[in-house]
């Protein structure tokens, strides 16, 4: 099952003295920040609307204010909350292209029968991410290739691979 909520940030720290929050982005595109005026944070299992403007963006932070944080105490008390964006109001993807919260806890399934447990991490070291996969041949680092992924199969919880390819590039580490 898909969240209904997609994480795009992590608020960092207060900037300043009037309330301005300093958030680190947790997307590909930090702009996708421009114009949005409602980001949601978890309390307990539920999502709480939080109004916000964006005042700049640089290439790793988000400088935003929230509504009723008006001092830099209020905004201590949002360090390390998490900003989410709910799936309706996510940027559009390109068709072969998936967020990342949602690989988190697909099965490698291998095509040659071979079972890689649970996708539990994605690396992202600059150039292909890797996604990392722990269970019965203990921990697999899989590089993000189309030679390598055959299918993402979101319903199902699965990512189809190419046994072939996998035993090429993957690094199989069975402590």
């Amino acid at each position: 099952m898909l969240s209904e909520y997609l994480m795009i940030g992590e608020i960092t720290k207060p900037q300043g003295v009037r309330g301005e929050l300093k958030v680190r982005p947790c997307t590909c595109d930090p702009e996708r920040f421009d114009g949005l005026e409602t980001v949601y944070i978890k309390k307990g299992e539920k999502y709480e609307p939080l109004n916000i403007t964006v005042n700049r963006l640089a290439p790793d932070a988000v400088f935003m204010n929230a509504e009723g944080i008006n001092d830099r105490d209020a905004a201590e008390k949002l360090r390390g909350t998490l900003l989410y964006i709910d799936r309706a109001h996510a940027v559009e993807l390109d068709e072969d292209t998936t967020f990342l919260a949602d690989l988190y806890g697909l099965r490698g399934k291998v095509d040659d029968g071979r079972d890689l447990g649970e996708l539990t991490d994605v690396m992202q070291p600059g150039g292909n991410d890797v996604y990392v996969f722990k269970g019965p041949l203990g921990e697999v680092l899989v590089p993000a290739l189309k030679s390598v992924v055959l299918a993402v199969d979101l319903q199902a919880g699965e990512m189809r691979l190419s046994g072939k390819r996998l035993d090429e590039v993957a690094v199989f580490d069975e402590d």
